[in-house]
């Protein structure tokens, strides 16, 4: 990979406000980079100079912790870039007055809420001191929630999923509107190969807790389909009804409840947040070879090549080098992925070893830091 002209920092510092302006204007916390960079740039997106203009304004925003880079080529705000284009956006619609506003609406709904346990504890006196000493702590882990919602901007309607009702396991399971069984583990079908637990998770709307990726049994291939546990039954019902047949990357999902069957009881959710592979979630070793979204395929015989992932747009071939160099992995050659279209760095490639030793001794760095991001690995034919 050559080195690049630089860039006029004002230049790039612009191109990055709208990028993240784009992305928030799309109503969701990512977009594929292909189609932001034409929504932003426009007839300009094919033009090279605007294209290094624009990988720039990434890098930029990368370094700046406002958004990521995924390896499948998303870009998705950070938190705290989403929470400020919202209050923004809250300002200039009301400016201070709507910000008085709004917080005296949070005091209204806590005064409510006083009134209501108040009334609550005068009619369950007779169950003792132990109802009595929940109370304020029901009221307090509620009050908690509300203020971190109000601090992100976050919606707390039916569609983002009850605030207060997740803080209490005793909803967890709550039978609701379009979900009277209260189930919240779900089967997704017809994911994309390409998919890694945070795009998942986005696309859930944050409200994954546990994901248990399918695998065949003896090549650890990922199958396209996973169970999910979310938050809430709300949230349950609110992926069947609104994201079943939806588009993640290119592709429409099916979603199916998936209720607990007898002799699962111990098993779901997971101790793990994210399982590969096996009948048994809990013990301990996948089908595909390990647990966690980082568990490697199945290693064929004499392999000598690897598939490297989630790399960083500054990584070459000296830079890849030097790292499997450090456990005396020498390498053969290096292969660089790019797209088809436009060219860009895909931020992954394979890297082919001497020695199937060579070859082990460097999948052992799956998952460590290089140049900023966790490596991803897996053999490779």
């Amino acid at each position: 990979m050559g080195k690049r002209k630089s860039i006029d920092a004002d230049e790039a510092s612009s191109l990055a406000d709208a990028i993240c302006q784009q992305i928030r204007a799309s109503g969701h916390k990512s977009m594929e980079l292909k189609a932001l960079r034409s929504a932003v740039l426009g007839s300009d997106a094919a033009d090279k100079p605007s294209k290094k203009r624009f990988k720039a304004a990434v890098k930029l925003l990368e370094k700046n912790e406002r958004a990521s880079l995924s390896a499948e080529g998303v870009v998705k705000l950070s938190k705290a870039e989403r929470t400020q284009g919202k209050e923004e956006a809250a300002g200039e619609e009301g400016g201070g007055e709507a910000k008085s506003a709004k917080k005296k609406r949070k005091k209204e709904m806590k005064k409510k809420r006083e009134r209501r346990s108040e009334v609550s504890g005068e009619e369950e006196e007779g169950e003792g001191d132990k109802n009595a000493k929940e109370s304020p702590k029901d009221e307090h882990s509620e009050n908690g929630n509300d203020e971190a919602a109000a601090a992100e901007g976050e919606d707390t309607g039916a569609d983002g999923g009850d605030t207060e009702e997740a803080a209490n396991p005793k909803d967890k399971n709550k039978p609701c509107k379009n979900n009277p069984q209260g189930i919240t583990r779900l089967f997704l079908g017809n994911l994309p190969f390409a998919v890694t637990e945070e795009l998942l998770g986005d696309h859930l709307n944050g409200a994954v807790t546990h994901i248990k990726w399918i695998t065949d049994k003896e090549t650890g291939r990922f199958y396209g389909s996973a169970f999910c546990e979310v938050k809430t039954s709300k949230d349950a019902a609110h992926a069947m009804m609104k994201l079943n047949g939806s588009q993640l990357m290119g592709r429409p999902i099916k979603i199916n409840y998936a209720p607990m069957r007898p002799g699962e009881e111990g098993d779901w959710p997971p101790r793990s947040k994210v399982i590969t592979g096996g009948k048994m979630a809990n013990a301990g070793k996948g089908q595909a070879g390990g647990t966690g979204v980082k568990a490697m395929s199945a290693k064929p015989e004499g392999c000598l090549k690897l598939f490297v992932g989630n790399l960083s747009y500054e990584i070459d071939d000296d830079g890849i080098t030097k790292f499997f160099m450090g456990v005396e992995a020498e390498i053969k050659a290096v292969r660089w992925l790019h797209h088809r279209d436009s060219g860009d760095f895909k931020g992954c490639g394979f890297v082919e070893f001497w020695s199937t030793e060579a070859c082990e001794k460097a999948a052992t760095l799956n998952g460590k830091n290089l140049l900023g991001r966790p490596i991803r690995i897996d053999w490779s034919e």
